[in-house]
């Protein structure tokens, strides 16, 4: 039975991968902003950029913890997405 768990935690992996790296920009975006880089500078980061898609950086801004960190500077990192 062990067998089939792994195999199944081998075929689904992909799942959780975009999550932790959704994690990991999310950090990263945090700890940018902290320093004191505008979000237009962030999200044109190169580590941002290789990492996510426009609606992926749409989603990370909707989360709470991006949320509350950035706090007054959300609306210039929404005009900052690409496309918008």
């Amino acid at each position: 039975m062990g067998g089939i768990g792994r195999f199944f935690r081998g075929i689904f992996s992909f799942i959780g991968s975009s999550s932790s790296n959704q994690d990991r920009v999310a950090a990263y975006l945090i700890r940018e902003h902290d320093r004191g880089r505008t979000m237009a500078d962030i999200l044109d980061d190169p580590y941002v950029l290789n990492r996510c898609t426009p609606p992926e950086l749409e989603r990370l801004l909707d989360r709470p913890d991006v949320i509350h960190a950035i706090g007054d500077d959300m609306a210039e990192a929404r005009s900052a997405l690409p496309g918008s």
